[in-house]
């Protein structure tokens, strides 16, 4: 057991007299691995196959919000208002202090939206945690603190009051009953949720390793090339459907909340200010026409399909204004769509970050308390996944949303539920160690396929290598990915709404790529997207199969064209060895993909243009932006950046002439130059 009690907090020690002690203990998990049953019969038959703080600061709650707003509003005055100990100045606690010097909430609002955090979100993140906790410390209700957020959010324009009201009310509860159980303070929880764009403060508590079997690696075998012309399965990938069922064609698509094109977004200021029929390339999620018109064109276009792979987030990002109810509505709708499009192919889901109410919120199985339970998505989740899935995958579904299958003699799939590395996971907080035991199950799993000579194909949702993926869950699962190289063939994602790919390399050899994750395009245009999915043609069944992606293509919507002539076209937008034109698709193909796209501007621009799907809004890309986006497809372990990106970034400075050589070089030149101007002249 591990016994966590609310005690001091290193950042503010002038707390600990004042903290409201709450002792918590972790419930003892006697789940057994073992036990479980698993698939072991091959599931799928292929239809195809022959073709193919203190209380220093004493005045009200209403007093000290109306301060943080004439300060936000008065930044001249802001410094003189904040020290000043007279009447008029009062003084607040220091955490707050320190980040709403900055107050620039909209782009950290921004930031945490893309999952692009840097130092701004940091402090401003410190000052949240720190605001919660010296509420709670100070013996502040449930009630006061929720209703504490909710104005602090208001008050300073951080989003609209009714979707202030919605979080406050949606997460409260949690956050409150996470932070009173957790003995982190401000640094520790906001380094733990931010990664690397907030200090790398250590953490006892969430320093953890897996353990592996006393079973010594194969000896690793070099990936040959597939087989020209052998057997494949074509398999399909939709991703981050992110069905809205309350959009409305006319509906202002341009409002000032986090989703728009609803009736509840008000009236357009203009006619351009209108939400297509379609859909539309601002912060608006995927009309059910647009859903069905889909799912009918790929029925009739890719009538071969083997097999399926649904990675996740199915509602909208109406995040304020979600309920359990109406969430669990939402999977049962796209599951319908899903099973009169596609009757009798096998389809392997994986759970997002979306499915949940309030959004990213997944505790562990022990935390077992009915109104925090998560038993209420995922005993639901295994009646409509039972469609599709085997019944002996149940007991881990209702577990932790996690499943491996027997696809076919030798082939399996194994569903990662990432939401137990996703670091917008409060409840983490109370202890990240492996949570659902799921990369322990995991390494069962990968060990029992190595005896049993099977290949792995791995799906979830957050790509391991993501920024909103935990560190220290990302770092074991990369050690876990290393030791079973010759198991695991593939890796498949979604989340991030963009067409790309992840890479994953030997930890003690840089030089050696071992594995691939391809990370497929959302169905939904949030934001500034074109509709879009993929489809594989993985290595079949025959004697030499490697089980590896043979090629993929990506298919897309214009949504721009299709809401001018109301009629949508969706058209193979590429093809990945013609388009970068690869001899196969092994991790090593990957690998070099990379190292062209770091030296060849025109390759890159292609990448870029298939990355952002084409779309005619899609924001131009600087060396700054092309060196996230190489190193997103270098980074397979999340808040690493500076172990793998290095050589690749002062590549591409130098390319871009930002690196110090090339300042040399270009000075020298201009030198010479001006000195040549001037013989010229004199003679």
């Amino acid at each position: 057991m591990v016994l966590v009690t609310v005690a001091g907090v290193q950042a503010f020690p002038t707390f600990h007299s004042h903290r409201q002690s709450i002792n918590w203990t972790q419930p003892e998990d006697d789940w057994e691995i073992l036990s479980i049953p698993r698939s072991i019969v091959p599931h799928v038959e292929l239809k195809h196959l022959e073709n193919r703080t203190n209380a220093e600061a004493s005045i009200s709650d209403e007093e000290f919000l109306e301060r943080l707003k004439r300060i936000k509003n008065n930044t001249s005055k802001s410094r003189m208002l904040w020290y000043d100990n007279t009447p008029d100045g009062l003084a607040y606690p220091p955490f707050v202090d320190k980040a709403l010097k900055l107050f620039n909430l909209k782009q950290v609002s921004y930031e945490i939206e893309h999952s692009l955090l840097s130092k701004v979100s940091c402090t401003a993140c410190k000052a949240g945690a720190g605001l919660l906790l010296h509420y709670i410390h100070t013996g502040k209700t449930e009630g006061e603190i929720i209703k504490m957020i909710y104005q602090f959010c208001s008050n300073l324009n951080i989003q609209s009051p009714r979707v202030c009201e919605g979080v406050a009310n949606l997460f409260g509860t949690e956050v409150v009953y996470v932070l009173q159980r957790t003995p982190l303070g401000p640094n520790e929880i906001c380094s733990f949720v931010i990664g690397d764009g907030c200090e790398d403060t250590y953490n006892p508590y969430h320093e953890w390793e897996v353990v592996f079997p006393p079973v010594p690696k194969p000896p690793v075998m070099e990936v040959p090339v597939p087989k020209e012309g052998a057997p494949f399965f074509k398999v399909l990938q939709i991703s981050d459907t992110h069905y809205d069922p309350h959009y409305v064609e006319g509906s202002n698509a341009d409002c000032n909340e986090p989703l728009c094109c609803r009736l509840s977004s008000g009236r357009p200021a203009n006619p351009n200010a209108a939400a297509g029929k379609w859909g539309d390339y601002r912060k608006c999620d995927t009309p059910k026409r647009t859903v069905d018109n889909m799912l009918s064109h790929i029925a009739d276009t890719h009538s071969d399909i083997d097999y399926i792979l649904w990675t996740g987030d199915l509602p909208p990002h109406d995040v304020w204004n979600q309920t359990k109810q109406e969430n669990l509505e939402i999977i049962k709708e796209t599951v319908r769509q899903m099973t009169e499009k596609f009757p009798g192919v096998p389809i392997f889901p994986a759970l997002g970050n979306h499915e949940s109410a309030p959004v990213n919120s997944f505790p562990p199985p022990y935390v077992n308390q009915v109104e925090n339970s998560i038993a209420w998505l995922y005993d639901e989740l295994d009646v409509q996944w039972r469609r599709w899935l085997p019944q002996s995958v149940s007991h881990t579904v209702r577990r932790g949303a996690f499943y491996s299958v027997l696809v076919r003699p030798g082939f399996r799939i194994i569903s990662l539920n990432m939401n137990y590395c996703n670091n917008k996971n409060w409840w983490l907080l109370l202890n990240s160690t492996d949570p659902a035991t799921e990369l322990q199950w995991f390494i069962y799993e990968l060990q029992s396929a190595e005896f049993s000579n099977e290949k792995v194909h791995v799906i979830g949702h957050i790509p391991p290598g993501h920024s909103d993926c935990l560190k220290v869950w990302s770092r074991n699962f990369y050690k876990i990915i290393s030791r079973y190289e010759n198991t695991i063939m593939a890796q498949f994602y979604g989340h991030t709404h963009f067409d790309e790919f992840e890479m994953f390399y030997d930890p003690a050899d840089l030089s050696h790529p071992n594995n691939i994750a391809y990370i497929g395009p959302s169905v939904s245009p949030y934001y500034d997207l074109n509709p879009g999915y993929r489809i594989y043609y993985v290595d079949g069944d025959h004697d030499t199969t490697t089980r590896l992606v043979v090629d993929h293509e990506s298919w897309i919507m214009n949504l721009k064209e299709a809401n001018h002539y109301d009629y949508p076209i969706w058209y193979k937008l590429y093809t990945a060895r013609a388009a970068y034109n690869m001899k196969a698709l092994r991790p090593v193909d990957w690998d070099n993909l990379i190292s062209e796209l770091t030296a060849n501007q025109e390759l890159f621009d292609l990448y870029y243009k298939n990355y952002w799907k084409n779309s005619p809004v899609r924001p131009t890309c600087d060396a700054e932006c092309r060196k996230r986006i190489l190193c997103d497809a270098k980074s397979g372990r999340s808040h690493d950046r500076r172990h793998f990106c290095s050589e690749l970034e002062a590549k591409v400075d130098d390319e871009s002439g930002k690196s110090w050589k090339s300042w040399i070089y270009r000075g020298l030149s201009n030198s010479l130059n001006i000195t040549l101007s001037a013989v010229q002249l004199v003679l």
